[in-house]
């Protein structure tokens, strides 16, 4: 059997993917990735053949800007993301990327719940597709402005749309959109914060002396401009501080500081959360996710994206305290922090969110059902 799986060229997008496709290699399946050929190195540690087709995510920005005006660096409105994702991707990368699947002759492909190259392939080849997804539902008025750009790109290209086969959510209940049902294509999926290869599973392990604070805001938002302010706020609080580095920028790019902060190259999630007590965070899904999947509280200071409406989830659900987009002093932030710190409820909903993930479906078990159901349709 063989397995493609198919992603936006960014981690928080990839990694998400890598659990299930462990799983399936574990199982003796064939796996391959189907994204950009940049986004290569982010699979090289797991071994999996990247067939490398399609834009990266700077020329997807890019390209977005030529045809809409609007420049994604500088904000996300619904009509430019639904562009980039069902736009400029498939624009980009769909002649391509079914040359590569062709050639490589899959019998399921698994998509990320933002990858429309991936179902448009499937539909081309006639072969089904499992849809993973990577955080709450999307939006109403996003999914119609994603409906309107498919449903052009798909009649140029000949092609019908067909359904996924399988939808496999990794968000549990406390976090999804409100009024949202499942389809009837559901399957739970366990989240797990990103691992290396044979790494184990990250737990929870309250540290011996201060708390540790874990200041993580991902890949690509770890600015200085950003997270210094917050960290100078946060020294006034009697807490440990790892701060996460991300891929733009290094120790050199902030300010000096004591003792009480560590700076953390880029790593695997389930390493950062060792000995953390609670994080605080822009709010991408893989860190909410794998946070909760360790029963850590949060603060959550969305910096664009899904960002905002995960920061909305957390607060909801009483697992943290969340902020809205563009509207978080440094002050208000630290006071958060201190107030996560001091109220053990945000911590028991964490717990109790965590003992939901791990009554879900793990990645071995879906990669057992999805095996038996392609080789039975």
């Amino acid at each position: 059997m063989r397995v493609l799986f198919s992603s936006t060229p960014v981690h928080g997008h990839i990694l998400p993917l890598l659990p299930l496709a462990r799983a399936m290699r574990e199982q003796g399946t064939d796996v391959a990735m189907l994204t950009a050929a940049a986004a290569a190195p982010i699979l090289e540690p797991d071994g999996i053949l990247v067939l490398g087709a399609g834009a990266t995510a700077p020329e997807l920005v890019a390209e977005v800007l030529r045809t809409t005006g609007h420049n994604l660096f500088e904000g996300v409105t619904v009509e430019a993301e639904a562009e980039f994702f069902a736009g400029a991707r498939i624009d980009l990368g769909f002649k391509d990327s079914l040359a590569a699947a062709q050639e490589w002759a899959p019998d399921l492909i698994v998509s990320e719940m933002y990858d429309f190259v991936g179902p448009a392939v499937a539909a081309a080849l006639g072969v089904p597709v499992a849809v993973v997804g990577i955080g709450p539902a999307t939006a109403e008025a996003s999914v119609e402005e994603f409906g309107k750009r498919l449903a052009l790109r798909y009649s140029a290209l000949g092609i019908e749309q067909r359904p996924e086969h399988w939808y496999l959510d990794t968000c549990p209940s406390a976090l999804q959109r409100e009024g949202w049902k499942r389809p009837e294509a559901w399957h739970g999926l366990r989240p797990e914060a990103h691992r290396s290869a044979g790494q184990p599973d990250a737990q929870a392990t309250p540290s011996a002396g201060r708390p540790r604070v874990l200041v993580s805001f991902g890949t690509m938002f770890s600015s200085p401009q950003i997270v210094d302010p917050l960290i100078e706020e946060f020294l006034s609080l009697d807490v440990d501080l790892r701060v996460t580095l991300g891929l733009m920028s290094q120790v050199s790019d902030y300010k000096p500081r004591d003792e009480r902060v560590e700076f953390a190259p880029f790593a695997p999630l389930a390493q950062l959360l060792s000995g953390a007590d609670v994080v605080v965070t822009h709010g991408g899904s893989g860190t909410v996710l794998g946070a909760l999947a360790v029963g850590l509280p949060m603060v959550v200071v969305p910096q664009g994206a899904d960002q905002p409406v995960n920061a909305q989830r957390v607060a909801d659900s009483g697992a943290g305290i969340s902020f809205r987009l563009g509207e978080a002093p440094p002050q208000a932030v630290a006071q958060a922090l201190a107030d996560v710190l001091a109220e053990p409820q945000y911590r028991a909903v964490a717990e109790k969110i965590a003992h939901e993930i791990e009554m879900t479906p793990s990645a071995q078990e879906v990669a057992r059902m999805l095996a038996e159901a392609v080789k039975t349709p």
